[in-house]
C-alpha cells in the first residue's frame, strides 16, 4: 500500500475518499504519475481502475502551468451511462482545481465544437468522438488533446461497436503524428492511457498504443486483487435441436429458485433477462416457486413499497419479495424498486441488461439468465461489454467481502463462457467487417488517397496487429508471411473501395488514385451507414413524402429498434383505427416488422399523436436522434446528385424540416416548437383554433394565458417569441419582354422584420431556408440555401432569372 502523501498536495483533494491506494492503484502509480509513457492496465472489474485516469490527468496538470488554457483530455467509454457517471464524479473533483468538464454525447455538430472550446476534460463515446474527429484537420481544438483515456478498451473486440473504437484511437494517433510533423521543435506529445478487464493478449493492445519509444507500458493484475472476491459459476443446460430460443429461455425460469437458494446466501440477487416480457414472466414464476423467509417488520416494509406502486402486477410480486425493472416500467415505480433493492428490503430483482449500463444497483449475487438476447429482430449473444457490465454488478464493497456471478447458458456454449469468465478469451479486431464506412471517412479526411496509403492506415490499427498473429480469424491462410498478409489486407481494402465506387461515394482512376466525391463527404459528415447510402442511391426522383418516410424507416441505423409482441396492438391502433386519430399515411396490413414500427413512430411523432407506452416513447427518441442527421443527408445527397427529380428533392427538404421540428410541415401544432410549450399546451391552443404563428401573434397575451392555464407574463413571452421569428416574403415578377420560347421571371426573397431581428431573434444562429424552383417536367430549375447572414440584409434580396423553353 502506498500512502497518499506522495501525491502533490494541491491535487490530494481528488483522492479524499480514501486514505490509501489499493494494490492495483499503488502498482500503477509510478508509471502513470511519474512518467509520460503510454499505459495499458489490465485489472478485474471493481478494482479501482478509475484512479489511474485521475493520476494521468494530474500528471498532465503537473507538466503544464496554470491557467490550463490549452490543456485538453478526452475520456472515452463505450456506453453513455459510463460517461455520465464519470462526468458527475469528475465535475466534483476537478472543477475546484479550475478544470471544466463536459459530457459530449449529443448529436449536433456546431454546438459541440463551440461547447468544447473552453473545456479541459471531455467525456465521450467512440461513436460521438468519431463524428467529431471526421473533420479534425479543419479544427485546431481537436489538435490540443494531450491525453486520451480509454475505458473498457477490451470492447475493441465487440462486433457492433469495436470497429469505431479502433478507428477513433488510430485517428488520434494520426492527429498526434500530424502535429509532431508540423511542429517538430515543440514537445506536443499525446498520451494514451487505457484500462481493460482481464484479457490474455493485453500486450497486443500495448503494441497498438505504441509511440516512438516503443509499445505502451503494460500493467497486469489478476483476480486476487479484486476488493470484493468474485466467485464465477457457469451452468450449462441441455437444449434440444428442435427447441426454440424462446422455449429454452422459458425452461430456465423453473431453475431459478434453486440457483438463488444455492448461491445467494440470503442476500440481494439481481437477475438479468433478455426481454422485458421475459423479466416479468421470470419474476412471476419465482414468486410462485420461492418462499422467502421474512420477519414481520420486513413484510411490512415490502407492503409499504407495494402500496406506492402504480403497476398492479409489480405490486403483487413485491409483497412476495420479488420485483422487476425495465425501460417499460413507469419512472416513479422504478425509483421505488431501486430504493427497495438498495436498502436490501427486496430479495430478488429481475431486469434487462440495460439496467447494467445505467443505474448502479450492486447485488451479492448476479444471475445472467441465458446468454442470448434479441437485437434487430434476431437472436444474438450478448456482447462482451454487456456481459462484463452485468457481471460487474456483483459485489457490494460496503457490505460484502465476496460475491457470486452465475451465467446460465446452453451445454454446448458452457466452455466458451468458462473461458470468458476466466479472462482467457483472446481479443480480436472486428474492423474488417465494418471497413467500408471507416475507409470512406479516412478518404474524406485525405488520410487515404491511394491503395498504398490505405495499407499505411491499416498498419495503425489493431486489426493489423492481430491479422499478423492470427490470420485464420480474418479469413487469411496461416502459411502467409508479413508481406502476404499485407497483400491480403490491401486486397480487402480494394474490395471495399470498389463497393464505395459502385455507388459514386469515391472516384478511382486506373492507377487506383482515390478521391472523395460530394456524396462520400456527406456520408462521412453525417455518419451514415453504407447500406443506407445504397438505399438513397436508388431514389428515382419522383418519390412522394410517404415513400421517403418509408425509405428512411429502412435505414440501417434503425435496425436496433425491435418490434416487441406487446407493442403490436398499440402500433396497429396508431396505423388504423376508425375511432381515434391515426397516422397520416397508414401502411397496408398489420405492423409486422421493425421497419413498419419505425415508420409508424416517425409519423406518430410528426402528427403529435400521444403515445402512452414508455418503451415506445424511448424508441421514438432514439429514432429521432438518428433521423435528424439522416434526413439532412438524404436532402443534401439528392441536391448534389442531379437536376432532375424536383419532386423527390422537394419532399426530402420537407422531410428534413419535419424531423428537425418533430412535426408535419403543415401541422396545426406549430406552437410545440416554442420553448416551454409541449404537447399538452399545444393541444390547448389547437382546440382554441390557434393553429398558426400568425393567429397566436394576433391573440391577446391574457387570452393566451387563459387558453393554456398559465400565469402572466407567460402570454407575453409566447407572443414575443413569435414576433422575433424571421418572417420571409417571396415575390414573383415576370418581365414584360415575352416570346413563345422564353420568359424572364424575377424572384425576390426578403425578410420583412430584419431590423427587429438584428437585436433579438427566436431562431437559432445557424438556421437557414432553402429556396427551390422546379418545372412541370420534374426538373430542378433553381436551388439555393439562404443563411441568416444573407437573408437578414434586405439589400441582398435574391433575383433569379429563369429562362425556360416552352413553359414556365
Amino acid at each position: 500500500m502506498l500512502n497518499q502523501s506522495n501525491t502533490d498536495a494541491k491535487f490530494r483533494s481528488v483522492f479524499k475518499e480514501f486514505p490509501y491506494f489499493n494494490y492495483v492503484q499503488s502498482k500503477a502509480l509510478d508509471d502513470v504519475l511519474y512518467t509520460g509513457k503510454n499505459v495499458v492496465a489490465c485489472a478485474p472489474t471493481g478494482s479501482g481502475k478509475t484512479v489511474l485516469f485521475e493520476l494521468a490527468i494530474i500528471r498532465l496538470l503537473m507538466e503544464t502551468t496554470e491557467p490550463w488554457r490549452n490543456v485538453k483530455a478526452v475520456y472515452m467509454a463505450p456506453i453513455k451511462a459510463l460517461c455520465s457517471q464519470r462526468f458527475d464524479d469528475w465535475k466534483k473533483k476537478f472543477e475546484p482545481l479550475g478544470l471544466s468538464c463536459k459530457e459530449l454525447t449529443g448529436d449536433t455538430e456546431i454546438d459541440d465544437f463551440f461547447e468544447i472550446q473552453d473545456t479541459h476534460i471531455i467525456m465521450t463515446t467512440p461513436e460521438k468522438w468519431d463524428s467529431m474527429t471526421r473533420k479534425w484537420r479543419d479544427n485546431c481544438l481537436l489538435q490540443l488533446v494531450r491525453l486520451f483515456l480509454i475505458d473498457e478498451v477490451h470492447v475493441v473486440k465487440d462486433t457492433t461497436r469495436g470497429a469505431t473504437l479502433e478507428v477513433v484511437v488510430s485517428r488520434m494517433k494520426a492527429v498526434h503524428a500530424y502535429r509532431a510533423a508540423e511542429n517538430p521543435r515543440e514537445d506536443l506529445s499525446m498520451r494514451f492511457v487505457a484500462v481493460s478487464a482481464t484479457i490474455p493478449n493485453i500486450k497486443d493492445i500495448a503494441d497498438w498504443l505504441c509511440d516512438n519509444r516503443g509499445p505502451a507500458t503494460c500493467l497486469e493484475m489478476d483476480e486476487s486483487h479484486r476488493p470484493v472476491k468474485l466467485r464465477k459459476v457457469v451452468l450449462g443446460f441441455p437444449c434440444s435441436s428442435n427447441q426454440t430460443e424462446f422455449k429454452f429461455d422459458l425452461s430456465l425460469n423453473y431453475k431459478m429458485a434453486n440457483i438463488i437458494q444455492t448461491y445467494s446466501d440470503q442476500k440481494p440477487t439481481l437477475v438479468f433477462c433478455s426481454t422485458r416480457k421475459g423479466v416479468q414472466q421470470s419474476a412471476a414464476v419465482l414468486a410462485k416457486d420461492a418462499r422467502f423467509i421474512m420477519r414481520i417488520e420486513h413484510k411490512q416494509r415490502l407492503m409499504k413499497y407495494a402500496n406506492s406502486l402504480l403497476d398492479s402486477k409489480l405490486r403483487d410480486l413485491v409483497t412476495f419479495g420479488v420485483g422487476f425493472h425495465h425501460a417499460g416500467v413507469d419512472v416513479s415505480d422504478r425509483k421505488v424498486i431501486e430504493e427497495a433493492f438498495t436498502m436490501g428490503d427486496l430479495p430478488v430483482l429481475f431486469t434487462t441488461s440495460t439496467l447494467a449500463m445505467g443505474v448502479n444497483l450492486p447485488a451479492h449475487l448476479v444471475v445472467i439468465k441465458s446468454t442470448m438476447h434479441y437485437i434487430g429482430g434476431a437472436c444474438k449473444e450478448y456482447s462482451d461489454a454487456d456481459m462484463l457490465q452485468m457481471i460487474g454488478r456483483a459485489g457490494r464493497p460496503q457490505f460484502d467481502t465476496s460475491a457470486t456471478a452465475v451465467i446460465m447458458t446452453k451445454t454446448h456454449t458452457k466452455d466458451k463462457y468458462m473461458q470468458f469468465m476466466n479472462g482467457a478469451e483472446i481479443i480480436e479486431s472486428s474492423l474488417h467487417t465494418h471497413l467500408v464506412e471507416h475507409l470512406n471517412a479516412e478518404i474524406v479526411l485525405h488520410t487515404i488517397s491511394d491503395v498504398n496509403m490505405a495499407l499505411d492506415w491499416i498498419r495503425s490499427t489493431f486489426l493489423y496487429i492481430r491479422a499478423l498473429k492470427n490470420p485464420k480469424h480474418y479469413g487469411f491462410s496461416t502459411d502467409l508471411d508479413r508481406c502476404g498478409i499485407e497483400a491480403k489486407l490491401q486486397e480487402l481494402c480494394l474490395k471495399n473501395l470498389n463497393s464505395l465506387a459502385s455507388i459514386g461515394l469515391v472516384s478511382m482512376d486506373e492507377d487506383i488514385n482515390i478521391k472523395a466525391t460530394e456524396a462520400g463527404r456527406l456520408m462521412a459528415r453525417y455518419c451514415v451507414a453504407f447500406d443506407t447510402m445504397k438505399q438513397f442511391s436508388k431514389v428515382t426522383g419522383t418519390e412522394t413524402l410517404p415513400e421517403l418516410v418509408e425509405l428512411m424507416a429502412k435505414g440501417r441505423e434503425f435496425t436496433d429498434v425491435q418490434l416487441r409482441v406487446n407493442e403490436k396492438r398499440t402500433l396497429n391502433t396508431l396505423n388504423k383505427d376508425k375511432n381515434r386519430i391515426t397516422i397520416r399515411y397508414p401502411m397496408e396490413g398489420k405492423i409486422k416488422n421493425n421497419e413498419m414500427k419505425v415508420n409508424c413512430l416517425i409519423q406518430a411523432q410528426f402528427g403529435s399523436i400521444p403515445i402512452q407506452e414508455f418503451g415506445l416513447t424511448q424508441d421514438t427518441g432514439r429514432i429521432f436522434r438518428n433521423g435528424v442527421r439522416i434526413s439532412r443527408c438524404l436532402a443534401e445527397f439528392l441536391n448534389q446528385r442531379s437536376k432532375t427529380g424536383f419532386s423527390a428533392l422537394l419532399n426530402s427538404l420537407i422531410l428534413a424540416k419535419c424531423f428537425s421540428a418533430k412535426l408535419w410541415e403543415n401541422s396545426p401544432y406549430v406552437s410545440k416548437q416554442l420553448e416551454k410549450i409541449g404537447l399538452t399546451l399545444s393541444a390547448a391552443m389547437v382546440n382554441a383554433g390557434l393553429t398558426t404563428f400568425n393567429k397566436i401573434e394576433k391573440t391577446n397575451a391574457r387570452e393566451l394565458e387563459l387558453i393554456v392555464n398559465r400565469h402572466p407574463p407567460f402570454g407575453n413571452q409566447i407572443r414575443e417569441a413569435i414576433i422575433n421569428l424571421p418572417k420571409y416574403e417571396v415575390c414573383l415578377e415576370q418581365f414584360p419582354k415575352y416570346n413563345v420560347a422564353t420568359a424572364e421571371i424575377v424572384v425576390t426573397v426578403n425578410v420583412k422584420n430584419h431590423e427587429q431581428l438584428l437585436s433579438k431573434r427566436t431562431a437559432p444562429d445557424h438556421h437557414y431556408v432553402t429556396m427551390i424552383i422546379g418545372d412541370c417536367d420534374n426538373n430542378v430549375v433553381f436551388l439555393q440555401k439562404l443563411t441568416k447572414t444573407q437573408s437578414y440584409q434586405p439589400q441582398k434580396a435574391f433575383m433569379v432569372e429563369l429562362l425556360q423553353r416552352n413553359h414556365y
